[in-house]
C-alpha cells in the first residue's frame, strides 16, 4: 500500500457512473416488481452503498476508509438505468476506488435482479465524473470520456 501517514487529513469527495442497458421487458418487470428477489433497484441502491464500505476488501491495496457519506441514486433512462454514486471522506487519501465499486455493483446487482428477463443486459460506461479534496485539487471528466464521444 501506498504510505498517506503524512499527507493532510482533508474532506474528499467523488462522484462515478454506470449505465446498464436493459430491454423494455427487464424494465416493465422492475416497474411493476414481479422479480422474484424483490424491487432491484431498491436492492441494487444498497448493494452500492455496501460495496463502498468494503472497497478495501475487494481491491487489492486500496485503503480501508471510514467513509462519512455514501448515496447511490439510479435513475430510468433511454434504454435502462444510469447509476451515480457520490462518496465523502475526511481522510488522508481520496474515494474514487469506492464511487467506482458503488456504481459498479449497483449495476451488477441490477443484472442479477433481472437476468430472468433479459440475459442480453449490457454494463457500459462505467467511470469517475469529479473529485475533489488533496493536494491533486478537484478533476471533472472531461467532456471527451462522455457517453457517445469515443
Amino acid at each position: 500500500m501506498v504510505d498517506v501517514g503524512e499527507k493532510p487529513i482533508t474532506d474528499r469527495t467523488a462522484t462515478a457512473e454506470a449505465f446498464i442497458r436493459v430491454s423494455a421487458t427487464a424494465r416493465r418487470m422492475a416497474a411493476s416488481g414481479s422479480a422474484k428477489k424483490g424491487n432491484p433497484l431498491e436492492i441494487a441502491r444498497i448493494a452500492g452503498i455496501q460495496a463502498a464500505k468494503r472497497t478495501a476488501d475487494l481491491i487489492p491495496l486500496c485503503h480501508p476508509l471510514l467513509l462519512s457519506h455514501v448515496a447511490v441514486d439510479i435513475t430510468a433512462a433511454h434504454g435502462g438505468y444510469r447509476i451515480v454514486a457520490r462518496v465523502n471522506v475526511s481522510g488522508q487519501t481520496g474515494v474514487e476506488m469506492e464511487a467506482l465499486t458503488a456504481a459498479s455493483v449497483a449495476a451488477l446487482t441490477i443484472y442479477d435482479m433481472l437476468k430472468a428477463a433479459d440475459r442480453d443486459m449490457v454494463i457500459e460506461r462505467v467511470r469517475l465524473l469529479t473529485k475533489s479534496g488533496g493536494r491533486s485539487g478537484i478533476y471533472r471528466a472531461s467532456p471527451r470520456t462522455a457517453p457517445g464521444a469515443l
